[in-house]
């Protein structure tokens, strides 16, 4: 127990953790999830499907979230650096269409946790990452949605830095605002 350490982030449910690493002159040692201390947490969670991906500098994922099916993330780096962040779609909530966003990467080792009903996207930093996350439900294709990633009503602070060029899938950049997204949902 006590291999994690967890960090709130001014949107409930939302968690960053930082797992103890063990190192020496061979390299290091970490367990990247133990049932017993996310549970300790305030993470129980039953996670079915594990994912990785591999993307390039200024490759932009998101803002991507499953309307029926939703599923809760627990999201890491395993090599490179990218900026994740979380949008706020569980109605009736205080920090409803409020986003956040932390740097993972290889060197940091920290890991997101994002609940249902948030839309997750990334841009990565660093010259290519690999992205790994477990999911609490399987992945359904004819039950994505998606939001803008620039939408100006979110407001995303993306770290882009000057000169980088995004590269966006040409499904991610015809997803609608968040206004059209609260209209279909009549809120």
């Amino acid at each position: 127990m006590g291999k994690i350490t967890v960090e709130t982030c001014g949107i409930e449910g939302l968690k960053v953790i930082t797992p103890m690493v063990f190192g020496d002159e061979r390299g290091y040692f970490m367990e990247t999830y133990n049932y017993n201390d996310y549970k300790a947490a305030g993470i129980d969670m039953e996670f079915v499907q594990d994912n990785q991906s591999s993307s390039k500098k200024g490759v932009l994922r998101g803002l991507h979230f499953q309307i029926n099916y939703p599923q809760d993330k627990l999201v890491r780096v395993v090599s490179g650096e990218v900026f994740d962040v979380a949008v706020d779609l569980r109605p009736g909530s205080e920090t409803y269409g409020k986003w956040y966003g932390v740097i993972l990467s290889a060197e940091n080792k920290k890991q997101f946790f994002i609940p249902k009903n948030f839309a997750h996207g990334f841009v990565v930093l660093s010259d290519s990452a690999e992205f790994a996350y477990k999911c609490t439900d399987f992945y359904h294709p004819n039950d994505e949605g998606g939001l803008m990633w620039n939408d100006p009503q979110i407001g995303i602070d993306w770290p882009i830095p000057d000169g980088m060029e995004l590269t966006i899938s040409e499904k991610d950049q015809k997803w609608g605002s968040f206004e059209e997204y609260r209209k279909e949902r009549q809120e």
